[in-house]
């Protein structure tokens, strides 16, 4: 079966979590612990989230005031080497050593046109107090959004409409390489007026990118994983209830949170719609029982006819 796996950005860093190198390396190997258990017999790539590290480059970039900040493109680029790196070492260290892997700088095209780039809306980078957020967009011209009692700085996310690597990707697979790739939602780059290909200053949903990937891969699984266990209504409320079980016409009923599972939600239902295959959004811990088919996170396909719920939540 071949599976692509999009973590989140808990796989990296928790909330709260000082973005050390060690912290990181940590939570990444939790992670890796938990995909080592589906490797055998499957075709595997890996997405990742990047949202913190590359905000934290783009801080330490402009630090440095004796050359203008590198732009997010590049810093996009850095990041996918960066935890590309720590991935392949860790799923490494749990597999036999024949394994072979690849990290692949992935480069994404959106429209130039997009209308994201006049409306910024994904948060990179640390959380901020209001006063420290507010001293910054002042000082470096950012656009800044709450994010839950703090705040971060928000950039365009336009939407991914093709991966250049694709067909590495593919050879790399049909070898038994474990690919990790399209890491942050990949590298965004536009055809300019003279046709060149040149980055821009964006970050592409990292959710969003990964259903573009399973799709342009034919994948026969999306795994959307996250810090919870399912997809819930009425979170946080008496009433909340996990979805089991669902078709992406069910899902188009009721309406998430745009700067959490509303990406994934719409992730999962574009590949279902788009590719006919299976998604499934669920916590890292149950990415097992995920691909075993159990009764684990919020499946969404197709050929689903009632919307089910898990009992007990």
């Amino acid at each position: 079966m071949r599976i692509v796996i999009a973590l989140g950005g808990n796989a990296l860093l928790r909330r709260g979590e000082a973005m050390t190198a060690e912290a990181q390396r940590g939570n990444v190997r939790a992670a890796c612990e938990q995909i080592a258990r589906v490797v055998e017999g499957n075709e595997l790539v890996i997405a990742h989230g990047n949202g913190p590290q590359v905000g934290l480059l783009a801080l330490q970039s402009a630090a440095y005031t004796d050359v203008s900040p590198y732009p997010l493109d590049v810093l996009g680029a850095q990041t996918e080497g960066m935890i590309g790196y720590v991935i392949e070492q860790e799923l490494g260290n749990l597999l036999p050593f024949e394994q072979p892997f690849a990290t692949l700088l992935t480069q994404v095209e959106v429209d130039a046109e997009d209308p994201a780039f006049q409306s910024p809306t994904k948060p990179i980078g640390p959380v901020y107090s209001r006063e420290e957020a507010e001293r910054l967009a002042s000082e470096k011209g950012w656009s800044i959004r709450p994010d839950g009692d703090k705040f971060r700085r928000v950039v365009p996310s336009p939407e991914p409409k093709h991966i250049f690597e694709i067909r590495p990707v593919k050879w790399l697979l049909e070898q038994g390489t474990i690919v990790i790739c399209a890491g942050g939602g990949g590298i965004p780059t536009v055809h300019d007026e003279s046709g060149r290909l040149v980055g821009v200053e964006a970050v592409i949903d990292k959710d969003l990118c990964s259903a573009l990937l399973a799709q342009q891969l034919d994948a026969d699984l999306l795994v959307i994983a996250t810090d919870v266990d399912a997809v819930y209504l009425d979170w946080g409320q008496p009433t909340q209830r996990a979805i089991a079980t669902a078709s992406p016409d069910m899902m188009d009923e009721f309406e998430f949170a745009a700067g959490s599972m509303g990406p994934k939600v719409e992730a999962a239902c574009r590949f279902a719609r788009h590719a006919g295959k299976t998604a499934v959004i669920g916590s890292l811990e149950d990415i097992g029982a995920i691909v075993a088919g159990e009764d684990a996170g919020t499946r969404i396909s197709t050929s689903i006819r009632e919307i089910g719920y898990r009992q007990g939540n």
